[in-house]
């Protein structure tokens, strides 16, 4: 019953988004994903990897506290490959709500492109103006990788080996492990992802509300509207990221990308 009603819900969104913006509407920040989420999982992943390795004991064992300390870490540095993407992807796809708006009071409103913006923010504010909400990203990042890699460890490590004697585990496994553990920590994280779009919206309708902090978010969102709207596309980010870590994590532990390259495992 619960999937039935969230379908109805994810389709009345997607036809009134395609009904005022079109098409096109429905994939405004694409480039912007493609340029930045390959850079962005790779240092996620080899770093919750590298920091896994150095903080294992004597002993051999990664108590789940080092786990957890590890993957807080992976999420640390991923942010300076995430907050310009997520700043940049924000602002194309609200391009499409800020269009409508104009033009329901007769304002023009000029076309915005991830160059435009980037330029505008490099001319005014320099290379930090692509870093706004850099810690509310954090916050976001740190915290869903604290939960994501301990839990997918535990999982992937539930399942049954490869006979290769490699003691990797087999294709299903890997995915379902990344699947449902991108869907608990997503869900985890979302009001901290609530927090980050609101701080990272740069142009605002005429009488929206403006931030100063995540703090200041935060207040705000219970003073004037409702503790459910911190999960707000809570069901839809599950939907994204869950199958994008359940394919990256099969990709990264089955060593598809070193196959396509020609490169074995263990070649320096």
């Amino acid at each position: 019953m619960f999937l039935f009603v969230f379908f109805i819900l994810r389709f009345d969104c997607f036809k009134k988004t395609f009904r005022k913006e079109g098409f096109v509407g429905m994939y405004r920040g694409l480039a912007v994903n493609i340029l930045f989420i390959t850079p962005e999982k790779a240092i996620k992943l080899s770093a919750n990897d590298m920091f896994r390795y150095y903080l294992t004991t004597p002993q051999g064992t990664l108590p789940l506290i080092r786990q957890m300390l590890a993957g807080g870490l992976a999420g640390f540095c991923q942010v300076i490959i995430t907050t310009p993407m997520e700043l940049l992807k924000i602002q194309l796809q609200d391009a499409g709500r800020i269009a409508t708006k104009g033009k329901e009071v007769i304002k023009p409103v000029s076309k915005v492109t991830a160059t435009s913006i980037t330029i505008n923010l490099l001319k005014t504010r320099g290379i930090v103006g692509l870093y706004k909400g850099t810690g509310a990203t954090l916050f976001r990042d740190v915290s869903f990788s604290i939960i994501y890699f301990p839990l997918f460890a535990t999982l992937n490590d539930l399942g049954p080996r490869k006979r290769d004697g490699s003691g990797e585990a087999v294709f299903w496994c890997s995915f379902l492990a990344g699947l449902t553990s991108g869907s608990i920590s997503s869900f985890c994280v979302t009001p901290m992802d609530v927090i980050k779009t609101r701080l990272q919206v740069l142009k605002r309708a005429e009488g929206e509300r403006t931030y100063t902090g995540i703090l200041d978010v935060a207040l705000k969102i219970l003073k004037y509207e409702n503790p459910k709207v911190f999960f707000n596309g809570g069901a839809c980010r599950m939907m994204v990221i869950a199958p994008l870590f359940a394919i990256a994590q099969v990709v990264y532990f089955l060593g598809i990308a070193e196959a396509l390259l020609g490169i074995k495992r263990g070649e320096a």
